[in-house]
This record gives structure tokens, sequence and C-alpha cells, in this order.
């Protein structure tokens, strides 16, 4: 075990004392903290459309000039209904007394309907007026754009941490056994070690992007204001991408290292690597898919079949709620596939990260003794 820290360790200080790391870290951070601002920078006038069943329009742009109203009359309570839970409008006003919403209210059209409504019935009747009783109609949609959004980011994130990570642990290899270092490594430490090394060194390296992007994400949602969006349970979704980023990354790090063992020149990296690249961009795409349709067929599947689950089940979790019991399930296979994957690649990067030259068939390393 302390082989395996000696090399993690290596790796950690190598890559961390690079002015390239240094400096993508520092742009990585600037850009998020900029994607956590922009909805409030970008944003411009409020606008909304509100229906009404038998009410009189509100003056609600003498209250609100900087916002702007669109009204919209419908003949019944169904039918403002059915455009309140398809989007039409933002609210509906009924009979005077109720306002229908899809999930909560906006909180400014909320206050302004109250205020401009008991301002009006007051002038009008002079006696105390109750408060407009708001109800929700169809499913609650407080926090669905603010899931959606998550997610999004959630994707792209892990995406191109992985596809980073993974494709640094490959050329480290290659170069090590193109320069025949690893021939002096291997005179004092195991395969196993040195291959364990590199991949808990340079994922070190890849969850100290995602903890800073995570952190600087939080603090400056919370700075302006966008975390008051969050759905509950913000902390607990935040432990499991950092899970699910250490699964997804074993599991793709050591197909990566072992792969890469079959070749001496970098330049044949990415012929060997293919076939697991595209593994990764059919699990983003997947994923990708999931933020809009979470609880669909294909997702719901496809969050239980490793190593797709590594990228699709946080995202799920992030775009809707998930029950515990089917994120453990998720987990236990992901953990078993992983577990699979490092007997498999230790067997292949022990064979073929000595033998220079041509390029290895993955067959050929597997008969061999």
């Amino acid at each position: 075990m302390n082989g395996v820290m000696l090399v993690a360790r290596r790796e950690v200080m190598t890559q961390i004392r690079t002015k390239g790391f240094v400096i993508g870290l520092l742009v990585t951070a600037i850009l998020v903290a900029a994607v956590s601002f922009a909805p409030k920078l970008m944003d411009g006038p409020d606008s909304y459309t509100v229906g009404t069943v038998n009410s009189q329009r509100l003056p609600l742009e003498a209250a609100a000039p900087e916002a702007k109203f669109e009204w919209r009359s419908f003949p019944d309570e169904a039918a403002a209904r059915q455009a309140v839970v398809a989007g039409d409008v933002d609210a509906a006003l009924v009979d005077g007394t109720r306002v229908l919403s899809h999930g909560q209210l906006d909180e400014q059209l909320g206050v302004l309907l109250q205020s401009v409504n008991r301002e009006v019935r007051l002038g009008a009747a002079g006696v105390s007026i109750p408060p407009l009783r708001v109800e929700s109609v169809g499913a609650d949609a407080r926090y669905e754009s603010a899931r959606t959004g998550i997610a999004v980011v959630l994707v792209l994130v892990l995406f191109m941490l992985l596809m980073g990570q993974v494709m640094m642990v490959a050329m480290g290899v290659v170069e090590e056994k193109g320069s025949r270092i690893v021939e002096i490594l291997l005179s004092t430490l195991r395969p196993w070690q040195l291959l364990a090394g590199k991949i808990v060194g340079l994922g070190l390296i890849g969850l100290i992007n995602l903890v800073v992007i995570l952190a600087v994400g939080l603090a400056a949602a919370g700075v302006s204001g966008l975390a008051a969006d969050f759905p509950p349970g913000i902390g607990g979704l935040v432990a499991g991408v950092l899970v699910w980023f250490v699964l997804g990354y074993a599991f793709f790090a050591t197909l990566s290292a072992s792969f890469a063992s079959l070749v001496s020149r970098q330049e044949e990296v990415n012929t060997v690597m293919t076939p697991l690249t595209m593994t990764i961009m059919v699990t983003y795409f997947v994923a990708f898919y999931a933020t809009t349709d979470p609880t669909g067929t294909l997702a719901t599947v496809v969050s239980y079949v490793p190593p797709f689950s590594s990228m699709v089940m946080p995202v799920r979790m992030a775009a809707t709620e998930v029950p515990l019991w089917q994120v453990g399930a998720s987990m236990a296979a992901m953990v078993l596939a992983v577990l699979a994957v490092l007997s498999f690649g230790a067997r292949v990067y022990r064979r073929a990260v000595l033998r220079t030259g041509a390029r290895l068939r993955l067959g050929e390393v597997l008969r061999a003794r």
C-alpha cells in the first residue's frame, strides 16, 4: 500500500505544480461563478400572463410598471385550470377570490395580486378584505426548472472531467512505457501498485477540480440569489455526485490504463482508446437525454446499467426525486462492475506494460501466461 501512495503522491504533485493545472482551475472557477450569476445579469423585465374567470382585470401595471402583463379570459374554471397546467398562463384569478397556479405561485406575482386586489376591493367596499386564496393545480413544479438546470450543468461537468482524466491516465501510461521509465519503476514496485497509484493520484486531481466546481458554484449561487430556487437536499446531491464520479472514474480509468498499455507511442493512443471514448460519449448522450425525461423508461433502465449509471443516475437524482433504494441498487451494480474491471485491467496492464514495440492485440495479451 505504501507503494500505491508513493505513486499517487508523485502523480498529484507533478500535476498541481504545473502552470496549466493552476490556470485551468482558476479559469474553471471563474466560468462556474459566471454561470451562477448569468441568470441574474441577463434577466430582463418580468413578464406574466394572467388568466381570469368571472373576475375583473387588476391594474397590476400601475403597481409594477417595470413588468409586463398579458391578460386572458376563460369561460370557466376548468378551462383556466387546463391553461395553468399547460403553462399557457402563470396564474388564473377565479371569482375574484382565488388564484390558481402550477406549483408554487411566483413570489413577485403573488405579492402584486394580493396587494392590488386588496386596494381595489377596499376602494370599492371600504371594508376588510380577506386575502386571495392560492390553490395549486397539477403537479408541484416549484423546483422543476431549477432541477433541469442543475442536471444539465451536472452532466456537462461529469462528462468533461471523466473524459479529461481518463485521457490523462492513458497518456501517462504510454509516456512511461515509451520512455522505458516503467521498467525502472517496476524494479521496486509491483505492476498493480503502479497502476493503482496512477489511477488514485489522477483521480484525486479530478476530485480537486470537481470539489472546486461544486464549491464555487454553490457559493456563487448563494451570493447571486440563485440558490433560493434550489430544491431541498442539495447537500445530499453534492455528496452523491462525488461518489458517482469516483465510481465512474475508477471504471473508465482502469480500462483506459489497460488499453493504453497495449501501445508504446502516443500517436496510437487515440486509436486504442476509441471504444472507450465512444462508450463515454454514449453515456453522455443518454445522460443528457435524461435531463429532459428523467422518469422515462430509457433513463430509468439505463441508470441501473454500468457504466452508464455513473453519469445517468446522478443526473436523474438532480432532475427528479429518485427513491433511495433505486440509488442503492444502481450503486451496488456499479461497485461490482468496478471490481470486475479492476481485475481485468490489472491483468492486461501486468502482461502488456513491459512489452514494447508494435501494438499488442488484447486477445493476445489475455491468452498470454
